[in-house]
């Protein structure tokens, strides 16, 4: 097997902006909102203890399913056709063989990645009748998931013995497949995510000497190219011609790097601090959500800043975004839901593209990565 993940030296970027965000200022009972492009609308306790992840349906209105570790269950929340009313509370609940450690929902159907002593299984949840609709016991620990739009695969990272590597289930014909990626001392797979065409697959690897992102066609197994990240990689997301990738260490702590998939390079990093765990994006690719330690920042991604951020008594664990992204769904360790609304970015984005007056620009170029040997 190729070693993709020779330890590399961690190479710091020319174009580095340093974005850190000062302290909030709470004015609500239980967040605090700088600036004013996120507002705060509901909140429902679900009781169950952390949550240790969330997803959104597109099923019309939207639908959250959060991940109750220590019960081992998933709750169903119904968030109405409308913002405002009594409606956001939980509708069902579905108990799993072991803890939640990911999940992920589609239109009518939900993923979730249970772990237990005895196996670790992927549960096909049917959100209409709030059942399981199937089983898929695994033979390795699962440490990131993504699934394609459509819903019929499911892309699973797996670890073992130092060696990495995808599984591909096919929920319809109920089949597996195996995509290898490489290997190198404890390394890892942090992150997936799949263009909206399922024809490109993206994973964060990480090992002692660093991280990588690494580009795999599902249809024709094999990897295709590896871009030299560096820090360890908590998320990554998919925005059109770019992946955002969230890094976090302790020399610099939290950054985003900014890979243009046409060049397969890195082109810009921005130092965000803290000790950040998750990055979400809009579908507008405007804003980026970021789970820091005690907060949520807004990074607007047309001019690299940091927009808003939200902070709160307890620590928030995850976020996710309703399909048409106006709004913005918050979990966090004492079993709290927020939901908030999300301004539009269209008026923002036309002025940034319509802007006439004159701007000198002078930016250093990125340093090139070289690639790992494949």
């Amino acid at each position: 097997m190729t070693n993709l993940l020779a330890p590399l030296r961690h190479e710091k970027h020319s174009d580095t902006i340093d974005l850190r965000v000062g302290q909030d200022v709470d004015i609500a009972d239980s967040v605090g909102i700088v600036d004013g492009d996120v507002a705060l609308e509901r909140r429902v306790v679900l009781g169950r203890g952390p949550i240790g992840d969330i997803s959104v349906a597109d099923s019309g209105t939207d639908t959250v399913v959060a991940a109750n570790v220590a019960d081992q269950n998933l709750s169903i929340i119904g968030c109405g056709a409308r913002p405002t009313g009594d409606d956001f509370d939980v509708v069902g609940e579905i108990g799993l063989s072991g803890e939640p450690v990911a999940v992920v929902a589609g239109a009518d159907r939900a993923y979730v990645v249970t772990g237990s002593i005895g196996q670790d299984t992927l549960s096909v949840i049917d959100l209409g009748t709030r059942s399981i609709a199937a089983t898929f016991p695994l033979a390795f620990a699962a440490t990131a998931m993504t699934v394609s739009r459509d819903g019929k695969r499911v892309f699973l990272g797996r670890t073992a013995r130092d060696r990495v590597g995808i599984t591909v289930i096919d929920t319809a014909a109920e089949s597996m497949s195996e995509v290898e990626i490489g290997y190198g001392p404890a390394a890892s797979v942090d992150a997936l995510c799949v263009d909206p065409n399922g024809t490109r697959l993206y994973a964060a690897v990480t090992d002692v000497g660093g991280s990588r992102l690494v580009i795999i066609d599902p249809e024709n197994p094999g990897v295709q190219r590896v871009v030299v990240v560096g820090s360890p990689i908590r998320d990554i997301a998919h925005a059109g011609d770019t992946i955002y990738v969230l890094t976090s260490d302790r020399a610099v702590g939290g950054a985003v790097h900014v890979v243009d998939l046409s060049t397969r390079r890195v082109t810009d990093t921005v130092i965000t601090g803290g000790a950040p765990t998750q990055l979400v994006m809009s579908p507008d690719h405007a804003r980026a959500y970021i789970v820091d330690y005690d907060r949520v920042a807004v990074l607007c991604t047309l001019n690299l800043e940091v927009v808003d951020a939200l902070s709160f008594q307890a620590r928030p664990s995850c976020v996710a975004l309703g399909p048409d992204g106006t709004h913005l769904y918050v979990a966090d360790y004492s079993g709290v839901m927020h939901q908030f609304s999300v301004e539009s970015t269209i008026e923002m984005q036309y002025s940034h593209f319509l802007a006439t007056d004159p701007v000198a620009l002078s930016v250093p170029r990125a340093r090139e990565l070289q690639p790992a040997r494949i």
